[in-house]
């Protein structure tokens, strides 16, 4: 039997139960949290299909699951993978493996056969090869535009809400607001098979960067979203999903929190405040 593991967000395979890590908050402790994948694996790249079992989301006593958008990433690739998995939450300190494992890697990371890989891009390559068709659903974007799409969000939000400054929050606020207005006109623009159907079609009615099915695009995106979408509304009375003139965002985000793929790997709404309380700032404090 060939053996994988991902640990931080990938598998920890122990004969043939693969887990999933992801890091979580307790206190003064950190934790992270496994999920545990009930599969057998027939060769070094066929993964076959896995076992129905029960997922139970964590509990709220300060093992809830923490603000990681790369391991959430992975989670919901799993998830849309068809991939069967439940949750526990470990401590950060035990098994003494997870930190020999990857030293100096933060999660997600994954070891197959011996080869760790810390990149989430690897990860996430190494899943889209491994658990392919025809057992598992391609989940590659059909447009590379779809790939890079609000690319530069994260980083427009990083700097506007972690500015103490009054003076440069207009300034600060506009950039921000273009990253999304210009993920708002891809996601209003038409794909070239939407104009194959329909070509009249002056605005896109798809639900999701590529499509009415969520891809790769989504699982990296998405979950950037719901921690900026949280972080805006409480230190900035400001909501992504209801910006009158941004109707394609608040479709796509609307249409995302209705998939169990992306609204149940969300972490808890304090988990995120929590991370970001000591970098995010208020304009009034």
């Amino acid at each position: 039997m060939v053996t994988s593991r991902l640990v931080g967000c990938g598998a920890e395979t122990f004969g043939g139960v693969h887990h999933v890590t992801r890091n979580t908050r307790g206190g003064a402790k950190s934790r992270r949290l496994f999920i545990k994948q009930w599969c057998r694996v027939e060769s070094v790249t066929k993964l076959q299909p896995c076992l129905c079992q029960q997922t139970d989301n964590a509990s709220d006593d300060c093992a809830s699951v923490g603000n990681c958008p790369f391991c959430q990433r992975i989670f919901m690739i799993l998830w849309l993978k068809g991939a069967t998995f439940t949750l526990t939450t470990v401590d950060m300190k035990a098994p003494e493996v997870l930190k020999d494992l990857a030293p100096g890697s933060q999660p997600p990371f994954l070891v197959y056969n011996g080869e760790v890989r810390t990149d989430t891009n690897k990860i996430e390559e190494f899943l889209e090869q491994t658990l392919a068709p025809p057992l598992y659903p391609k989940l590659a974007s059909r447009y590379k535009e779809s790939n890079t799409a609000g690319d530069d969000i994260f980083q427009k939000f990083s700097a506007y809400i972690k500015n103490p400054n009054p003076g440069l929050n207009d300034m600060l606020e506009k950039k921000f607001l273009k990253s999304l207005a210009k993920l708002n006109d891809y996601l209003l623009t038409p794909l070239s098979h939407e104009l194959d159907q329909n070509p009249g079609e002056s605005q896109s009615s798809r639900a999701y960067l590529d499509g009415d099915t969520l891809t790769l695009a989504d699982c990296n995106l998405l979950p950037k979203l719901n921690i900026v979408k949280m972080v805006c509304i409480k230190y900035r009375d400001l909501d992504i999903n209801h910006i009158d003139l941004l109707p394609g965002l608040t479709r796509y985000l609307d249409k995302a929190y209705k998939q169990d793929q992306f609204c149940n790997t969300c972490p808890p709404t304090t988990e995120i405040l929590w991370a970001y309380h000591t970098v995010a700032k208020y304009l009034n404090k």
